[in-house]
């Protein structure tokens, strides 16, 4: 059982359909030509948007990437825990300047960069801005005005269009991961989702991870996913349960 895919589709849009819609535009553009396409104006081009963890910031950038991976563009997924990949677009981007097609970057934690990350953002920043055809999509925990960065950076970072990814409460989770086991072909008994709402992790990223193991477990021990089957594979890890009371950003 391999984890869902991130995509444009299944992120549950309560709360941030102008965000999704958005995007959405801008997807069905990116095989248009920069000279006709009024989706490559530098307010498309330049997004950041930001939101508590487990609210969706990251699905979006994931989706992103995967949307262009499907159209055959080059696209490069950038985070500050990994500084080759920053080292290695910047070799490439004189090159992908000349290109016609639509070039994806997206940034992940920008909260996170440090000083070393932050300068080569403004780097990559400075040549998206007098580009015609790369996108850069950004994400971090706090408007760019409350991020600890440098100031130049924060200011950059709102030349574009800026987003609060507004989290789900408990139905829209539940709803969530309803969509989300379905997608799977995963049949839940009713009272699992309200019991590890109630008992387990409330942020999305740690529930679909769990969602995914109850998958693996219940092929693997060939059983339906019921209340006595989550307990049974919590039991089988106790730090999850241990740790259960330390996701709750939603």
């Amino acid at each position: 059982s391999q984890p869902q895919q991130a995509t444009l589709n299944n992120f549950l849009a309560t709360g941030n359909q102008a965000l999704l819609a958005h995007l959405q535009s801008l997807v069905a553009g990116w095989n248009q030509q920069p000279s006709t396409n009024s989706l490559h104006a530098l307010n498309h081009r330049w997004l950041y948007w930001w939101g508590a963890n487990g609210s969706g910031r990251s699905h979006l950038l994931g989706a992103l990437n995967h949307a262009a991976h499907q159209l055959e563009l080059q696209h490069f997924a950038l985070q500050a825990s990994e500084p080759v990949s920053w080292v290695r677009l910047e070799e490439r981007l004189p090159h992908l300047l000349t290109q016609t097609q639509a070039v994806i970057i997206t940034i992940d934690d920008v909260d996170q960069l440090d000083e070393r990350l932050s300068a080569a953002l403004f780097r990559i920043l400075n040549l998206v801005h007098g580009s015609h055809n790369l996108f850069i999509f950004m994400a971090g925990n706090s408007a760019p005005v409350s991020l600890q960065l440098r100031e130049d950076l924060r200011t950059r970072l709102a030349w574009g269009l800026v987003f609060q990814v507004q989290p789900l409460n408990d139905d829209e989770k539940m709803q969530a991961l309803e969509q989300a086991a379905a997608e799977r072909g995963l049949n839940l008994s009713p009272e699992v989702l309200p019991w590890l709402l109630q008992r387990f992790y409330r942020d999305m990223p740690n529930l679909m991870a769990l969602l995914d193991a109850l998958d693996a477990y219940s092929l693997e021990m060939k059983r339906a996913v019921t209340l006595p089957l989550v307990r049974e594979l919590l039991q089988i890890s106790p730090n999850s349960m241990s740790n259960s009371n330390h996701g709750n950003a939603g």
